[in-house]
């Protein structure tokens, strides 16, 4: 009797020994990793692949950072590219990092560019330069010896797509396709994924669009081209933008904000929660124009849900609607 115990204790040991092993083969089991560029590109790809066993999908720049114009790799971002075997960037010129660095760290390194192929793109205004760029398009030229300056705005592309609902949608199919290709298996997840929030993306797209129409007054200042498709897509005016050449206003181009303001009788002045507020502040004074602040959703926080997006598309619909005023 005593030995018939000891030899289901030994048996049981052994069981429990096994699935033990088996859970740590499974819980170690390798991943595909999909890396993105910036935090929008990265929610978005997050919904596309939502519950596609054995994918992971990772941020490669810091989620605060937003716009990467004038980024450099850094040797932790080389490790990231090095063992992820698909890179999903915004594409039209955001990521001027990405080139042959990108090839050393990982020669078979599938790119997943997300604007490629999509139409209804729009070019900057002669002049302007996006965001964080020092350097004005007009300064996109070659010297003497035949350097280029600033690739950014050779094409004078604007990469903004994310901060509108209707090109997310775009960009969400854009990346399921590709991905299906880099992961045939995968394909039914990642187009059922896409096409449902690429459905919920047009809705809210619909609605800012019905906002738009209902809207007092249309025409606004945000701080540069980033709004430039939403402002489309809702019907609104951009009427000036105050980092023409980004980098804060010369005295000579302020006196120009506020002639314009008052000419065009703009309804509000838009700040962003990643740039000063000082400029807004000293042209709301001057012109009467109310000022607030909308999010391009450029940035996030590190633990932000599936829909961190339409929360904050939301958010900006009120403070359009607040500050612009709605027709009765």
């Amino acid at each position: 009797m005593k030995r018939s115990y000891i030899a289901v204790a030994v048996l049981t040991l052994f069981c429990v020994g096994l699935i033990a092993v088996g859970c740590g083969k499974k819980e170690t089991a390798e991943k595909r990793t999909v890396l993105c560029t910036t935090f929008p590109i990265y929610q978005i790809t997050r919904n596309v692949v939502k519950d596609r066993e054995g994918v992971d999908v990772q941020l490669m720049l810091p989620s605060q950072l937003g716009c990467p114009h004038d980024y450099a790799l850094t040797p932790q971002d080389m490790q990231k590219l090095a063992k992820a075997e698909v890179l999903v960037v915004n594409g039209l010129g955001l990521e001027e990092f990405l080139g042959a660095p990108v090839h050393n760290a990982n020669d078979k390194l599938i790119v997943v560019d997300s604007s490629e192929g999509i139409g209804q793109t729009l070019q900057y205004a002669e002049g302007h330069s996006c965001s964080v760029c020092e350097t004005s398009a007009q300064d996109s030229e070659h010297d003497a010896d035949g350097h280029h300056h600033h690739h950014h705005h050779h094409s004078q592309a604007n990469p903004h797509l994310f901060a509108s609902p209707r090109m997310v949608a775009k960009l969400a199919l854009n990346i399921a396709a590709q991905l299906s290709k880099a992961d045939p298996t995968g394909k039914n997840a990642y187009t059922e994924n896409a096409k449902a929030y690429a459905e919920k993306m047009s809705e809210l797209a619909d609605e800012m669009a019905a906002l738009g129409k209902r809207l007092q007054n249309n025409r606004i200042v945000p701080t540069h081209g980033i709004f430039d498709y939403l402002a489309r897509d809702m019907g609104l005016e951009v009427v000036a933008v105050m980092q023409a050449h980004g980098q804060e206003p010369s005295a000579a181009e302020m006196l120009e904000l506020v002639r314009t303001i008052r000419e065009k009788k703009a309804g509000g002045i838009f700040t962003e929660p990643q740039y000063p507020q000082e400029t807004a502040s000293v042209l709301a004074q001057e012109t009467g124009a109310n000022v607030a602040m909308l999010d391009p959703v450029a940035t996030g926080p590190d633990d932000a849900p599936l829909d961190y997006y339409e929360t904050v598309m939301r958010k900006n619909m009120k403070t359009l609607e607040e500050t612009l005023g709605v027709k009765e």
